[in-house]
């Protein structure tokens, strides 16, 4: 396996973040404090980041304001959602469920959700293609 990272962006001009090898250590806090300090984060109600990707997942760290929100879309693969910090209102067609840290929930794909943030929350989105 070839390490993958990704490359610099005018909005992370660090790049060479590490985002795919055998093992990739994954620091969700520092990555927390990362969101916050960047434009995107002080401009808008969401901000994220890869925290690693491969042809079959894929490990999203988003932040949410107060009342930010994720309107209403599907995922092409299976999904966990695992609250770091905050609360979160998780909506399906025919579910609600309240979301606080350390919990996760699952989703089949194709299954439109969406996602309100009752408080600042941030939480890990795992994406698995089969």
């Amino acid at each position: 396996m070839e390490n993958k990272s990704n490359e610099s962006t005018p909005l992370r001009p660090q790049g060479d973040r590490l985002i795919n090898a055998p093992l990739v250590e994954i620091d969700t806090q520092k990555f927390i404090q990362q969101i916050k300090q960047e434009t995107t984060w002080k401009e808008s109600s969401v901000n994220s980041i890869t925290v690693f990707k491969s042809d079959k997942m894929r490990i999203v760290l988003i932040g949410l304001h107060e009342n930010g929100e994720l309107k209403t879309h599907t995922a092409p693969g299976f999904i966990s959602v695992q609250v770091l910090e905050g609360h979160m209102q998780f909506t399906t067609e025919e579910k609600v469920v309240e979301l606080q840290k350390g919990q996760m929930i699952t989703l089949q794909p194709e299954i439109p959700h969406s996602v309100l943030a009752k408080v600042e929350t941030f939480f890990l989105l795992t994406l698995a293609v089969v």
